[in-house]
């Protein structure tokens, strides 16, 4: 159904699904460009600022924020993390990265993040608004219907609302491409200083990760079997488990929140259809060991602000045109390494999913990362989204 002129309460160049970071992203990049935007997002600001995610910004992310003068606003004091840190058998193990890919590289949650690119957006005057569920009409001549009464007309529709949301529902047609890792991660919530800024643990019971979110709060992460219940896992049961795997005694105190995530790997192709665009979780996945979901987010968030202002400015739709393609081309690149890099480690760990042959195999090639030379500069190019 087409709204009528009298139907339509406003219109702008594009609206953006979604407050989360590609939204924002797109939309302060867009308004430095001159190219005005409304960003509708279904959920409070509250729960938005306070929504809790990991996160890595890649020296890639780092750099492009850098080049369009962002870099003190949005991630000035972050700090940076040139080391992947590992607890191998009880011996912790630094593994340094090439440090020409991550001078740039910022270990940020995505809370953290978000919180920041919302006051950038909001302070230099642009159009946010909480609370507001939307639907999609008419992809060939886009429309918005918000649950606050109100009808917006616009060129571009960015659906940033992630794995769930309305954007990519409104797609027909996609091709869905996974790939199921066989183990999930419990996600744990600590109010608890950490033992480490970051350190990953390799054990026979399993993976084990340990973050700092501040300095009263850290995050665990367990690797679990699928069927595992959130019931089974006592806070009793999570300290014990988490000591036993790093092998340390750990600072024990409240557990705030705990989540089941089944580790993933999903792409959705193609990544637009008529001028409904889709970025970030809405069109792809990545497991977390791999810290690329924001970093791809961010990705598409560039490319898609680059194509509308080609068009706006210079009346060429050339970057519209192969946007899914050259996105879907960086995407795969970086769900090939996430499916390396999560299966190695774990591999590496555990032996009881893939048996003690791969336990030993990962082992041997982890440790050839450990030293310089061409495995470990192509494992820092990746990080640092360069390769």
């Amino acid at each position: 159904m087409t709204a009528t002129p009298s139907e339509v309460d406003e219109k702008t160049t594009v609206v953006i699904v979604g407050a989360g970071v590609a939204g924002l992203t797109l939309g302060i990049f867009l308004r430095h460009s001159g190219i005005d935007c409304v960003i509708v997002e279904k959920r409070s600001r509250e729960y938005v600022e306070q929504r809790q995610r990991a996160g890595v910004i890649d020296t890639r992310a780092a750099r492009m924020f850098r080049a369009h003068g962002l870099e003190d606003r949005v991630v000035g004091g972050v700090p940076t993390q040139p080391v992947l840190n590992f607890r191998i058998d009880g011996e912790t193990r630094p593994l340094a990265l090439a440090a020409d890919d991550q001078d740039d590289g910022r270990f940020c949650p995505q809370q953290v993040l978000v919180r920041n690119l919302i006051e950038v957006f909001l302070a230099d005057g642009g159009d946010l608004r909480f609370s507001v569920d939307a639907s999609i009409e008419n992809l060939d001549r886009p429309l918005v219907r918000c649950s606050d009464n109100r009808t917006i007309a616009c060129e571009f529709i960015a659906g940033c609302d992630g794995d769930r949301g309305v954007s990519r529902a409104a797609i027909p047609d996609l091709t869905r491409c996974t790939h199921e890792y066989g183990y999930a991660w419990l996600t744990v919530l600590a109010e608890v200083p950490a033992n480490h800024q970051s350190m990953m643990a390799l054990h026979r019971r399993g993976f084990a990760g340990q973050f700092a979110r501040g300095p009263q709060a850290s995050r665990f992460y367990l690797q679990c079997p699928l069927d595992s219940s959130l019931e089974e896992w006592t806070d009793e049961r999570i300290w014990t488990e988490i000591e036993a795997r790093f092998e340390e005694p750990m600072t024990r105190g409240t557990i705030a929140s705990t989540q089941l995530v089944p580790l993933r790997s999903v792409v959705h192709s193609t990544m637009n259809h008529g001028r409904l665009y889709l970025l970030g979780d809405a069109a792809h996945i990545v497991p977390p060991m791999s810290a690329k979901g924001m970093n791809l987010a961010l990705h598409d968030a560039e490319l898609f602000a680059d194509a509308v202002v080609r068009y706006r400015k210079e009346q060429d739709s050339s970057l519209l045109d192969s946007y899914s393609a050259t996105a879907l081309r960086h995407v795969w690149k970086y769900q090939a390494f996430a499916s390396w890099w999560t299966e190695l480690v774990h591999n590496a760990g555990d032996a009881s999913y893939e048996g003690e042959f791969r336990r030993q195999a990962a082992r041997a090639e982890l440790e050839g990362l450990f030293e310089p030379g061409p495995a470990n500069r192509r494992l820092s190019e990746f990080i640092a989204g360069l390769a």
